[in-house]
Formats: structure tokens, C-alpha cells, sequence
């Protein structure tokens, strides 16, 4: 059977064709829109990677640092001891100038 298209009206195959064009332009619309979501989740992921490698980077950093100066605050440096402080500042009063960074003494910053 054959099909003859001069057999059909006109607003027949306008109809069809704007139904035609409809499915076209849908089709694009959602491919778009999935292609639009796809792209939003994969950045959205690589944020939430990156944010918790620099969270990871700064407690490591944090833990590390606390480790380090707990550790050197058991450390006991031959000569550091209470007298030594005591000395330090009997000549800081009796007017000899002590080592110093800025404008605190080096006795000040010790303990620090």
C-alpha cells in the first residue's frame, strides 16, 4: 500500500510537523538540562574533595603543631633552670640589657 502525502491536508502536516518540531526541541531541552545537572554534581563533588583535603591539609597542620610544642615543652635545655631565669632578671634590673627581640625581652618571650 502506498502512501500518498497529496492525499493529506495542509493543516494535517503542519500538525505534524509542529509536533515533530515539539519532540525536537524537547528532546534538546532535557538532554541540556541532564548535561546542566551533570556538570553541578561533578563540581559540587570536586568542592566537597577539595574542601576536605585543605580540612584534612589544616588539622594535620594543627596536630602536628600541638605535637611539636607539647613535645618541646618537655624538653629540658641544660643551663634552663630556675636560677638561670633568676639571673637574667636580677641583671636586667642591675641595668644590663638583655638579648631581646623587638621590644620584649628574651626572658618574656621564653615561655611562649
Amino acid at each position: 500500500m502506498q502512501f500518498d502525502l497529496s492525499a493529506v491536508e495542509t493543516a494535517t502536516l503542519v500538525f505534524l510537523g509542529t509536533l515533530v518540531f515539539a519532540l525536537v526541541i524537547t528532546l534538546f531541552m532535557m538532554t541540556a538540562s541532564f548535561v546542566a545537572l551533570v556538570l553541578v554534581g561533578v563540581g559540587r563533588l570536586a568542592w566537597i574533595i577539595a574542601a576536605n583535603i585543605v580540612l584534612w591539609l589544616v588539622h594535620g597542620i594543627n596536630h602536628g603543631w600541638d605535637r611539636l610544642v607539647r613535645h618541646a615543652a618537655t624538653v629540658e635545655l641544660p643551663g634552663d633552670r630556675a636560677s638561670d631565669f633568676v639571673a637574667d632578671i636580677a641583671a636586667e634590673i642591675m641595668g644590663q640589657p638583655a638579648p631581646s627581640t623587638g621590644s620584649y625581652p628574651r626572658v618574656v618571650l621564653r615561655d611562649s
